[in-house]
């Protein structure tokens, strides 16, 4: 335990150091594949000197269509055991098919923005076809489709002293909404998504819908659910226990790479 929390504590401790480099130079990253040498610095860190050479960080290993699992457990979707299964707020859009569903872009962004399901599909989207690893032990492939994250943060516009991206859930579990975060440096890698296709069909309920975040370069627990809020915040402190989301408050690490 110990290990888990020094590991954390530098970690977003880092971040705060980091996410000023990837906040001070958003317009330059947002639209470079590369992300640009401003990311090469901070060799000290041992996690943190991978991700900072994002110009050589490598994609997660994407699959063909013909090696698609042809069973995708849905683990910590609406109605399975450790989640509740009654969500009056969740029921009430599902059966309209979401069309009063909105996403909310909120926090320090220069502009606050609202997406209903309809906007967000008419973006332009990327496809990619990966392996989830569940932290139950088991893994599958499928193909997301969505709009990368650094496209919608990019229409907000990032404010400079934004270090974290805080997802919202519909979710809950114990009757508490589930909530996560990423780093600045997570959310503008091209393959960190919302999705709200699977298998090139809209999402099952099961599976996330109607949006979710995938985040290729870490495991399940981080590829959060049924989204209905983004917030940029400058640290996660006043966040719930502080320990940057729902699953992380019970004892998960806050950066789950694979």
């Amino acid at each position: 335990m110990k290990r888990v929390i020094s590991r954390r504590t530098i970690l977003i401790g880092s971040g705060a150091i980091v996410g000023g480099l990837v906040a001070a130079n958003w317009k330059t990253l947002a639209d470079s594949e590369s992300y640009g040498p401003v990311l090469r610095a901070g060799d000290d860190f041992s996690m943190f000197a991978q991700r900072l050479a994002l110009h050589n960080r490598p994609l997660a290993r994407e699959y063909r269509r013909d090696q698609i699992s042809k069973y995708f457990p849905s683990n910590g979707g609406i109605g399975a055991v450790w989640i509740d299964a009654k969500n009056p707020a969740y029921d009430a859009l599902l059966a309209r098919n979401f069309v009063d569903w909105r996403l909310d872009v909120k926090g320090l962004v220069e502009r606050p923005l609202s997406f209903s399901l309809e906007q967000l599909q008419s973006l332009p989207a990327r496809s990619q076809i990966t392996m989830h690893s569940c932290d139950f032990g088991w893994s599958a492939i499928a193909e997301w489709t969505g709009v990368q994250l650094h496209q919608i943060l990019s229409m907000t516009g990032v404010l400079p002293q934004a270090r974290y991206v805080v997802f919202h859930c519909l979710d809950t579990i114990g009757g508490q909404h589930v909530w996560g975060s990423l780093d600045l440096l997570d959310a503008v890698h091209p393959q960190t998504i919302l999705a709200y296709a699977m298998n090139r069909e809209p999402l099952r309920v099961g599976h996330g819908a109607p949006l979710r975040l995938r985040i290729e370069l870490q495991i399940g627990y981080k590829n959060l659910k049924h989204l209905r809020s983004i917030e940029l915040v400058e640290s996660l402190t006043g966040l719930g226990g502080g320990r940057g989301g729902l699953f992380e408050e019970s004892g998960y690490a806050w950066y789950a790479g694979q």
